[in-house]
């Protein structure tokens, strides 16, 4: 089955389902990709939460005094991090006192939970920034992180469906049958961890990976892409030419807020290139080594998918981790598969106790055994790349002990809410779903499934 050039890109080779898409565009217009966030002890982000809620906690004393306040943060066609830069901007504090569970889409309306360390509900209050909203709900007795995430729940419009309504429905019904089969999507990173447009990201972690920071920041800057716009283009082809900081500097748009961070520190230091990446924010530093990562993932995914091996029964050699009874997989507590514990995991995993997993390459972290075991020693040699690269001795903050990661990822909730005429796009049809994954799953793997893209950046991707 045809896949996307810019998916085999960042290592997803292949569908698990086998029937056709129903095609269609996603976010053609940013409200139809709603995404909004849940913790662990049930709190819903909502984009429209109930007039006057207010989320009351108990709260410690030192939760008090060091005024973790907790609010509803959305946003409407902001990155994350750019979104947490402008409040804390507002609030006149670091980015770093503010945290949160989850990276979010950034073409999209997304609703989510931030802390906030040191500052009032009057301050919160004061905050106004496009497309932007703040709530306090109340305080938080720690730094909000992933530990704290659940599950996101999404509400998606397909636009731009060519076939008729009956057989979209057919075809999405299908395709959700096969993935209810195996027990749910393939858990890949999804197309935003490297970037779609211009898929470089994964690119600059395995430069980092290997100690080439120059390398690694040439390709940040200077890598151009055939689908970005044409200006921006054309000042990376011309950095990457004349190799002019100082003029570049001047010359990259601000748009490209975070290439210009970078540029500044290069025109006064051109040849301290792991000082210019620390000019970046942290979260954006660890996405680059975590990119490489996960491209490594979905490139052994991928290939387990392609020799046969199942995603829902584990074979002598793969690990198997425990799952919660919230549904969320537990990454620390696990088994490996020998001959005598075989039937026994097999079991937990169709009971719904354990999950097979491949590991997320890094330096303390062991590749699985047995056939899975030589496929992730063939693509770490293709790669030219060792589990102890992981550890950036130039970097410390960014290095990757590795873990690992669910091969499957459970699909709920799922509903079609509706197939009708789509008025933006006459003669043909729209689909609007509904599902929740939970954390560190991503909706446009899910998507894919059921649209089959021809173009990913056509189809909104």
């Amino acid at each position: 089955m045809f896949v996307p050039r810019l998916e085999k890109l960042i290592g997803i080779e292949v569908y698990v389902t086998r029937s056709a898409g129903a095609g269609g565009v996603i976010r053609q217009f940013v409200d139809d990709f709603v995404v909004e966030e849940v913790l662990v002890d049930g709190s819903k982000a909502e984009v429209h939460p109930p007039e006057g809620y207010v989320k009351r906690r108990v709260l410690n004393s030192s939760a008090v005094k060091e005024h973790r306040l907790l609010c509803f943060l959305v946003k409407r066609n902001w990155d994350t991090i750019l979104a947490l830069r402008a409040v804390a901007k507002q609030l006149g504090i670091s980015t770093r006192r503010i945290h949160i569970a989850g990276m979010k889409d950034a073409k999209a309306v997304t609703a989510q939970h931030i802390t906030v360390e040191g500052v009032s509900r009057e301050d919160i209050e004061k905050v106004h920034v496009k497309d932007i909203k703040i709530r306090p709900i109340g305080y938080f007795h720690h730094k909000l992180s992933p530990y704290y995430l659940l599950k996101n729940s999404f509400c998606i419009i397909i636009r731009a469906i060519s076939h008729p309504k009956s057989t979209a429905q057919k075809r999405i019904t299908k395709n959700i049958e096969e993935l209810k089969a195996i027990g749910g999507i393939p858990n890949f990173f999804g197309h935003q961890r490297f970037g779609t447009t211009r898929p470089i990201t994964h690119l600059v972690g395995k430069a980092i990976v290997k100690g080439d920071f120059e390398k690694a920041a040439m390709l940040f800057l200077a890598k151009p892409s055939s689908h970005e716009h044409t200006e921006s283009r054309q000042i990376r082809e011309e950095l990457q030419a004349t190799l002019d900081f100082k003029q570049a500097s001047k010359s990259f748009p601000i748009k490209l807020y975070y290439e210009r961070l970078m540029l500044k520190h290069l025109a006064k230091k051109p040849e301290d290139f792991i000082g210019a990446f620390r000019r970046l924010p942290i979260r954006l530093r660890q996405l680059f080594p975590q990119a490489y990562q996960s491209y490594l993932f979905n490139k052994a995914l991928s290939r387990r998918i392609e020799n046969g091996s199942s995603l829902n029964r584990v074979e002598v050699g793969d690990y198997a981790v425990s799952v919660e009874r919230s549904g969320l997989p537990m990454p620390t507590m696990y088994k490996t598969t020998n001959t005598q514990t075989l039937n026994e995991i097999n079991t937990a995993i169709k009971n719904g106790r354990m999950r097979l997993a491949i590991p997320l390459v890094g330096f303390k972290q062991h590749l699985s055994d047995g056939v899975q075991g030589e496929t992730e020693k063939q693509i770490l040699e293709e790669e030219d790349i060792s589990p102890e690269n992981f550890k950036i001795h130039a970097m410390p903050e960014i290095t990757l002990r590795g873990e690992l990661r669910s091969a499957l990822a459970p699909l709920n909730n799922f509903l079609i809410e509706e197939i009708s005429d789509d008025s933006a796009n006459p003669s043909k049809c729209r689909a609007k779903v509904g599902f929740t994954l939970y954390r560190g799953s991503y909706a446009t793997v899910f998507l894919r499934e059921i649209m089959k893209p021809r173009n990913l950046i056509d189809a909104g991707f």
